[in-house]
């Protein structure tokens, strides 16, 4: 993965922890000539009076609020600048921030951009507002989503789909074998590859004659991905002691894996091909996000474009 300028989100809630900013600092020592920009953006609804109740002294506490966080920017950039690294500050006032960020990745053309996630409430993932959802569909480059850097990465894993049953285009899989194995022999880390299969439910199979063959229907569902797996491994030279067949849903199966195999890293793919479809864009990374107890890096195939941008 070439990075050449990182958006590290930073979040104003927390003066103290932000991981995404140390997962920045790790990458920054492989890459050492990347442009870092820290980007707050903030929002507390007592000081926005909208168009009609907006008064000078709301403006005034804006703008105030904004010159502490510029300076707690600055005061985060130091220790980084000391080490030699490029380090840009924004820092800004907005409602929507995802809006923001995809605003901020334009204008930088950044290559990366690291967000520290949280556990989400269920009826915003319902509702599909939470800034991470948002950045996971419409993000044109890669969304690292930090949920723990508390040691370097050693473990890394990308999930694949051999069959493309989601819909996933072949080249994407190529291309997040190729990221997890390049970016893993930078860090020293092992690179891993994943794949589920779930053969249907017995109480779900309606024809005659698999109901009474179940078990040879299962072993040929287990074969045909089993095969396909075992090719895409061996075209893009994967380890054998590192392929991860699974069976069982992605949502159970791989997060379980992760914790088992103490993995630092997951990496993804999301795909989508017009606005109508938009809703769909990472879904399997959207039902992991929460469950998964590592990191978790959301690749686009080549040539993706935000289906939100005027057509």
């Amino acid at each position: 993965m070439d990075i050449r300028h990182m958006l590290v989100v930073i979040d104003p809630t927390s003066e103290d922890e932000q991981p995404c900013l140390r997962r920045a600092e790790q990458l920054s020592a492989h890459y050492p000539q990347a442009r870092i920009t820290l980007f707050l953006c903030d929002y507390i609804p007592a000081l926005d009076g909208g168009v009609l109740f907006d008064t000078p002294g709301l403006e005034k506490a804006r703008a105030s609020l904004i010159r502490h966080r510029e300076g707690f920017l600055e005061r985060l950039a130091k220790p980084l600048r000391d080490k030699g690294l490029k380090v840009d500050t924004e820092a800004l006032w907005g409602k929507r921030l995802d809006r923001h960020i995809l605003r901020a990745i334009a204008e930088y053309q950044a290559d990366l951009v690291l967000k520290t996630t949280h556990h989400h409430n269920v009826l915003k993932r319902l509702l599909l507002s939470n800034t991470d959802w948002q950045l996971i569909r419409h993000s044109e480059v890669p969304v690292w989503l930090v949920k723990q850097a508390d040691r370097p990465l050693q473990k890394l894993c990308a999930s694949v789909d051999p069959l493309h049953e989601a819909d996933k285009p072949a080249a994407l899989d190529l291309k997040l074998i190729s990221l997890t194995q390049g970016l893993a022999k930078l860090t020293n880390s092992q690179p891993h590859v994943v794949h589920c299969y779930n053969p249907l439910p017995r109480t779900l199979v309606f024809d005659a004659s698999v109901i009474t063959d179940y078990d040879g229907y299962a072993d040929d569902v287990r074969q045909r991905h089993a095969s396909a797996f075992e090719q895409l491994a061996n075209q893009t030279g994967v380890d054998a002691s590192h392929r991860n067949l699974l069976q069982g849903y992605p949502e159970e199966a791989i997060p379980a894996f992760a914790s088992d195999q103490d993995i630092d890293l997951l990496v993804m793919g999301a795909v989508s091909r017009s606005r109508l479809d938009s809703a769909l864009l990472g879904h399997t990374a959207e039902r992991l996000l929460d469950d998964v107890p590592c990191d978790v890096l959301v690749v686009k195939p080549d040539g993706f474009v935000d289906p939100s941008k005027p057509s």
